[in-house]
């Protein structure tokens, strides 16, 4: 199939550039699944060059000597390893991606997991896992996959389609290839790349990275390479340019269009002429409401929208808090100045409704 073919020769360009690395483990790894998706004479020489290549290898570490072995542990414990350092914690972060099985397993997060939770992992994972930090093997795929696990967990419409057909179709697929770990860059992908994604959480990126970026007709291109062949297209001919990226700018459109009609929020905690129907969250049993649709529109996790409530509205009590007791303390303050006994009395039994419903809650 053609879609296999276009697979194939992206594992045969990876596989051709951990070589130049010295990387043959993985080198050899891409070379076989291109032989298995699309069986060529190329494959099949390149695994020849890389067994041989693999095995002229052992034979020179095996003759190094013990000394010159030592002098290459550094004193933070990590190893030299094709001019790339990486720890064994950093080893481990890797191993542990690749062994999940969906997104919520990769950021260690359940499934009534709110946004916050979600994002709250994704950021102390990115920063172990980037490649300018990580560069043990596998480090890169290990970073796109948390990408894709908080891109599609965060999106609202995303993360039900994933919950209901998510972890299944990934099996699917990867039973048809012949695969035992999961491939997290089909299926459910993100729309932007994982740098992107690192530079919306942390606001600036580590230095450029060799990333990876599919073209049209399913190949892989490097990042550099196609935004170069881009700038020379669009040199040679505007108009061509200007009609291949017409759908591009398209979907941008639409998309800034649809930010203008946002859809009313779920629920409201407070009463009006929308949100008429009055109910109550279960653990701490509070108010709010929602409109007479409600049971028939909202499909969400029940459970997973309280948690939010519940958030919200203790988030509310701590700045109201926080502006009571401001303002007690003014009221003090000024009674000080003035001299004003009477005043200070009143100004210090003033009441701080929203502490005290705050202490309640937490007790």
């Amino acid at each position: 199939m053609d879609s296999n073919k276009d697979e194939a020769e992206r594992c045969m360009e990876l596989a051709e550039r951990f070589k130049r690395e010295k990387k043959y483990e993985d080198a050899e790894k891409f070379a076989r699944k291109a032989q298995k998706l699309y069986p060529t004479k190329r494959a099949e020489e390149l695994l020849q060059q890389v067994a041989m290549l693999s095995k002229q290898n052992q034979k020179s570490e095996s003759a190094e000597p013990t000394v010159r072995k030592r002098q290459n542990v550094t004193k933070e414990g990590t190893h030299s390893h094709s001019s790339s350092e990486y720890t064994k914690e950093q080893l481990e972060h890797v191993k542990r991606i690749k062994k999940c099985k969906d997104y919520y397993e990769i950021l260690g997060v359940s499934k009534d997991s709110t946004d916050s939770d979600i994002k709250k992992a994704y950021k102390k994972m990115a920063l172990q896992l980037h490649p300018d930090k990580n560069k043990a093997p596998g480090a890169a795929e290990a970073f796109k996959a948390i990408g894709n696990a908080v891109a599609i967990l965060t999106d609202a419409e995303k993360r039900k389609q994933y919950d209901m057909y998510g972890p299944e179709e990934e099996r699917m697929q990867n039973s048809h290839q012949g695969h035992t770990h999961y491939n997290y860059t089909r299926g459910f992908e993100a729309d932007i790349t994982a740098e992107e994604l690192f530079n919306m959480f942390f606001g600036v990126g580590f230095p450029q990275q060799e990333f990876y970026m599919r073209r049209p007709g399913g190949r892989w291109m490097r990042q550099q390479d196609a935004q170069a062949q881009h700038a020379h297209s669009q040199q040679a001919n505007g108009y061509t340019t200007f009609f291949q990226m017409l759908p591009v700018l398209l979907l941008i459109l639409l998309t800034m269009m649809s930010s203008f009609f946002i859809s009313d929020p779920v629920y409201s905690l407070h009463s009006n002429s929308k949100y008429s129907v009055a109910r109550t969250t279960q653990t701490l049993k509070v108010p709010y409401f929602v409109k007479e649709n409600f049971h028939s529109e909202y499909q969400g996790s029940l459970r997973r929208l309280e948690i939010s409530i519940e958030e919200d509205f203790v988030h509310g009590l701590k700045q109201t808090c926080v502006r009571e007791k401001n303002y007690r303390e003014s009221m003090m303050w000024k009674a000080r100045n003035f001299g004003d006994q009477e005043l200070f009395l009143k100004a210090k039994n003033l009441e701080t409704p929203s502490c005290k419903k705050l202490q309640d809650l937490q007790a």
